[in-house]
């Protein structure tokens, strides 16, 4: 009888392949059934070798417009962001000067309805516009970004550079001279209601005559100007005190004035310091050279005495050092400033300061533009009304004040300006 077991596996063996299954294909073992085939060998690991190169990082890129373009380094986009936030505070501050100048104009006044709610609703509106504006601006930065990155900040300069061109115009400089009254106060009124008189007495003045007196300041102006370096004042107010007490015809007068400044009884601490500087032991007034020096480190101690006050430091060059000299008389009348001195002055010293910030206006408008022009004719006077005065409205006195390479100049200056004559 034939072996049952023997019999079962040939049977298996003789059976058919079954459906969908190829003869290669190894078939999974049916449970209860043995696994007869050889196990299979594991894939070998490739090992890296010490020498091969790592894999390189794919550098991101971000696509815009279909286009792939890189993404800016940290230091790029911080440069053009602060170039577009820059550009933008710019506009802006103009904008808002110009505005509250012409809110000072369209407002003046002490009524409360018809005066200040009207300007504090100014302030009011200029806020939210500046809120709405920025806002905008936020949209359409996006998408200008979408475009290039670069497109926000090209616009915001050219934004500025609109402001900056607004800016330059006599227009803004009136906006901006009715604000500074605004925040100045009493002062600032004062120092306009001066500077008017200034601008008056340039209207009566005989330009003909004034442009030779200028013309014949030209030969003395290199050494003026190192005077004012020196001592620390304004070179144009130097032109205008020789101007109004010599004319730049240096001569002895019958008051006791002598040479370009007709200096008469200089403070001896001025005398020290200018002979300390120029390293001489006597000072020859006829010297033009030492004149000049003399008047420069006068008008410095008076200028500081004064604490800086341009009028009352030239009202106490013309009065001198006589009878207690300006100091004296301000503390006997009770004046503070130039306004309330002016009552209990004659005439002479009285206009000394207009006369001579006349002279340095004339001096600033024929250096900068080559002529003279009429005050009453057509835009003149708003426009050197633009320029102002030396002095009052310095623009032109960093041009001409330059560092000392050495620190001798700054130590004579205060060795004698704290001192008193």
């Amino acid at each position: 009888m034939p072996d049952r077991k023997s019999s079962s596996i040939e049977n298996v063996s003789t059976q058919p392949a079954l459906i969908g299954t190829t003869p290669n294909t190894p078939s999974k073992p049916v449970q209860g059934e043995l696994d007869l085939s050889p196990p299979a060998s594991p894939t070998p690991k490739k090992r890296r070798t010490q020498n091969a190169a790592k894999p390189k990082k794919k550098r991101t890129r971000a696509k815009k417009g279909g286009r792939s373009v890189a993404k800016p380094t940290p230091l790029r986009w911080a440069a053009i962001v602060g170039v577009e936030i820059l550009a933008l505070a710019a506009s802006a501050l103009i904008g808002i000067i110009a505005v509250f100048g012409r809110s000072v104009h369209w407002f003046a006044g002490t009524s409360l309805w018809s005066n200040l709610l009207p300007f504090a609703g100014m302030v009011l509106a200029v806020g939210i516009a500046n809120a709405l504006l920025l806002r905008l601006w936020l949209g359409m930065r996006a998408k200008l970004a979408l475009i290039s990155m670069v497109l926000p900040a090209l616009l915001a300069v050219f934004v500025a550079a609109g402001a900056g061109w607004f800016a330059a115009q006599d227009e803004f400089g009136r906006d901006l001279g009715k604000l500074r009254t605004l925040v100045g106060g009493m002062q600032e009124a004062e120092r306009n209601t001066i500077a008017h008189q200034v601008f008056a007495a340039y209207r009566r003045s005989d330009l003909t005559q004034m442009q030779r007196i200028i013309e014949r300041a030209e030969i003395y102006l290199p050494t003026i100007h190192e005077a004012a370096k020196v001592f620390d004042v304004d070179p144009e107010v130097m032109v205008g005190i020789g101007a109004t007490e010599s004319s730049f015809y240096p001569r002895d007068s019958k008051d006791g004035g002598r040479g370009l400044f007709q200096i008469t009884a200089p403070p001896k601490s001025a005398i020290g310091a200018v002979k300390k500087h120029l390293k001489v032991d006597n000072l020859d007034m006829l010297n033009q050279r030492h004149n000049t020096f003399v008047a420069a480190a006068t008008l410095r101690l008076y200028l500081t005495q004064m604490h800086d006050d341009l009028f009352l430091g030239l009202l106490a060059y013309n009065i001198g050092p006589a009878n207690g000299g300006l100091r004296s008389i301000m503390t006997q009348y009770g004046a503070r400033d130039f306004v309330t001195i002016q009552p209990y002055l004659q005439n002479l010293p009285r206009d000394y300061p207009i006369r001579v910030l006349t002279a340095a206006l004339a001096y600033r408008l024929w250096h900068r533009e080559g002529r003279l022009p009429r005050y009453e004719e057509g835009n003149n006077a708003m426009h050197i009304q633009s320029v102002g005065i030396p002095g009052l409205h310095s623009t032109e006195k960093s041009a001409y004040k330059e560092k000392a390479d050495s620190g001798k100049n700054a130590s004579a200056n205060q060795s004698f300006s704290r001192r008193s004559y």
